[in-house]
């Protein structure tokens, strides 16, 4: 590889030339495959390709340790992923106060809304502290998070997703003047999109997995990856240089933790004859070297897994302090072994992490009123238990928990329930979060007649809000608190210079000290 990258150099930098070039906003071309083909010159469509390959290449020749932290600096952010699309524009609505397009916000929203509205005595109403002559209401299934809120602990980001470039209004979507994310409104696509912050095309790598590959040195121990994921495989913690360490999160009669190796026992058991054949076995396999590369190299991820399953089983044995119960949900047993490897971070060697939790479902094209009450309830509880344990913990501080999902949803109701959109609102929880506030534009949710003048220049129909924010200004945000140099912040987030400069003195959007 190091080859390579040398004999490469001259041929790199024309590629990265080229790429910087291609991406420039007046390059950009709809989503419309046919016509962009039709009016990409040759390179510029061989070279789209080659984006993913190029960052990829960079980022592997760019790797370095990031300014060490301070000692015993620790720093976490948890990814708690909504899978399906949440309607979250009942997560937030507006209470009172004007919007852009209508003197009461809370009408507008009535009507564009139908049979999906909340009624306005439901919402529990928040006063950011930013929004002057304005409240809003969180869904009443929330109170904790609301309360989170007002106490200055959590804030809420308006009106995020996808994008490339920023689009300002329709008629930019119509005249297809602006390259779009790839897949809009898919589950698979936009959730990628969410993971890997490469809306331009289909990648395997993370955001979360760059970071890794950029700060992993920072942990002085490495048995166990930087990267956790309490849900099984994910793109977000994929990087170049590993995965995501996946943990059981148990069920609702057992525990989870790390998994171990079936039948084995590292002190074998004299008075069984299976763990003593199976643990001997295995032992011997383990010892053995091999002349072929990829023979030994698989040998070595085998030998990995035993002692990272050793050493997290071990940070993570003891009780949690606080008596803090968590509910006996999915979510709540994800967030219970969150805390649980925060609580085993200096035994893990770890100073820098990334979690993923997930909680899917959120597809609700029919029933959603009834359904979200209870999901997001759900959520509610959860992560009530999770900021009550990060205080008894004493981490508040160094742990940031934000939501994602594929996609918001329309507006409009299909009269059963809501569809497939663009922009949503998300939130986030954590003790360095300059909270009491809702950063980002909260849009007008007024929706376009069928005919006649525009309303409102962010809907595309039906409901379906352009983002006024970008996925890129949200992570960015969360990337250098976690110790991304800015220097580097593109690649992590390689269309993040459409929306913010690295060199900027101000940050993406301010929520975190």
């Amino acid at each position: 590889m190091h080859l390579f990258l040398e004999r490469s150099s001259d041929y790199f930098s024309e590629l990265l030339s080229l790429s910087k070039q291609l991406f420039q906003p007046d390059h950009f071309y709809p989503m419309n495959r046919r016509k962009f083909l039709g009016q990409a010159s040759c390179a510029g469509v061989s070279s789209i390709p080659l984006l993913n390959t190029l960052l990829n290449l960079q980022l592997a020749s760019s790797i370095a340790n990031a300014a060490p932290p301070a000692v015993g600096e620790y720093r976490a952010i948890v990814c708690l992923f909504l899978s399906g699309g949440n309607d979250s524009y009942n997560m937030l609505a507006p209470y009172s106060g004007a919007s852009s397009t209508n003197a009461n916000s809370y009408n507008e929203y009535q009507t564009s809304r139908g049979n999906l509205a909340l009624a306005q005595a439901s919402l529990l109403q928040i006063s950011p502290i930013n929004t002057p002559g304005r409240t809003f209401g969180v869904h009443p299934s929330m109170p904790n998070l609301a309360a989170r809120f007002q106490a200055g602990d959590a804030a809420f980001i308006a009106n995020v997703g996808t994008l490339i470039e920023p689009v300002q209004n329709r008629a930019q979507v119509a005249a297809a003047s602006k390259f779009l994310p790839l897949g809009l409104y898919s589950h698979s696509d936009q959730i990628e999109q969410w993971q890997t912050s490469v809306p331009h095309s289909r990648s395997g790598i993370g955001w979360a997995g760059r970071m890794m590959d950029l700060l992993k040195d920072i942990n002085p121990g490495q048995a166990v990856s930087m990267n956790i994921s309490m849900d099984g495989s994910n793109v977000f913690q994929s990087g170049l240089t590993g995965a995501e360490y996946a943990v059981s999160a148990g069920n609702s009669q057992q525990e989870g933790g790390a998994v171990a190796l079936a039948g084995y026992a590292e002190n074998y058991n004299s008075n069984n004859g299976f763990t003593n054949a199976a643990s001997t076995a295995m032992d011997g396999m383990l010892a053995q070297q091999y002349s072929h590369l990829l023979q030994e190299t698989w040998q070595k991820k085998r030998r990995d897994a035993q002692e990272a399953y050793a050493v997290y089983s071990a940070a993570t044995a003891p009780n949690l302090p606080g008596n803090v119960v968590f509910p006996n949900t999915s979510l709540g047993r994800q967030l219970k072994q969150v805390a649980k490897a925060i609580m085993g971070r200096t035994a893990l060697g770890a100073l820098r992490q990334t979690f993923f939790v997930n909680r899917g479902g959120w597809d609700h094209h029919s029933d959603t009123l009834t359904l979200q009450q209870g999901m997001l309830g759900e959520v509610d509880g959860a992560i009530a238990a999770f900021w009550a344990q990060l205080v008894a913990l004493g981490m508040e501080d160094q742990v940031t928990l934000f939501s994602g999902s594929d996609f918001g949803r329309t507006l409009t109701s299909n009269d059963r329930g809501s569809d497939h959109a663009w922009g949503g609102n998300h939130f986030v929880l954590g003790g360095k979060v300059v909270g009491q506030k809702i950063y980002g534009s909260y849009p007008s949710l007024a929706v376009n007649p069928e005919s006649g003048a525009e309303i409102n220049p962010l809907d595309t129909g039906r409901g379906r809000l352009i983002p006024t924010t970008s996925c890129d200004q949200y992570f960015a945000e969360m990337a250098l608190w976690l110790g991304v140099p800015p220097s580097s912040l593109s690649l992590i987030l390689p269309n993040i210079g459409n929306f913010y400069a690295a060199n900027s003195s101000s940050p993406p959007l301010g929520f975190l000290e």
